[in-house]
């Protein structure tokens, strides 16, 4: 039997018990393991990189600093308030699901040879990367020479993020 099912149902399972808890402890242990069990989707997708950073980032250090943050606060600031939900969300939520899942039959099949990023792109990569870059590995070549910027901007995406949890968690305030 294949992961990918039970996983799928895992991650809404978990997306909706976090929507549906009453305090915010309970909704970041459930969204700590909906960032676990998507990090085992990108592993079995074998985007072992992304799954080690879902792992680290997301079930980690995320879950780290909410709890840290909830336990500095007032037992009656740990409790959801919602208001109730509009009455469109029911409506227009549904279209918008059904929207996408007719748009990705457009998609190519998974692992297909001949989308466009398996006939354009990947070719590239794969025969000019150590000539263009002079370095053997082509993932390191696409990650820190073809797509340098992206990634020193989510470098710094996650840099900011570490400082504004830093300063929220400070003693002293």
């Amino acid at each position: 039997m294949t992961f990918e099912f039970p996983l799928l149902v895992l991650l809404i399972m978990t997306a909706a018990g976090a929507i549906v808890v009453k305090d915010l402890i309970s909704a970041v242990f459930i969204l700590g393991s909906y960032s676990f069990a998507l990090a085992l989707v990108w592993a079995l997708l074998g985007a072992v990189d992304v799954a080690f950073v879902e792992a680290v980032v997301g079930a980690g250090l995320a879950t780290v600093f909410f709890l840290l943050t909830l336990f500095r606060m007032a037992e009656k600031d740990t409790q959801i308030r919602r208001p109730p939900v509009p009455w469109i969300a029911f409506v227009a939520l549904p279209l918008l699901a059904i929207l996408l899942l007719y748009g990705a039959g457009d998609l190519p099949a998974f692992g297909d040879p001949l989308s466009p990023a398996s006939t354009h792109i990947s070719p590239e990569y794969l025969e000019n990367s150590v000539e263009q870059t002079r370095t053997p590995n082509t993932v390191t070549a696409v990650l820190m020479d073809y797509r340098a910027l992206d990634t020193l901007v989510e470098t710094i995406v996650i840099f900011t993020a570490g400082i504004a949890c830093a300063l929220i968690l400070r003693r002293g305030t």
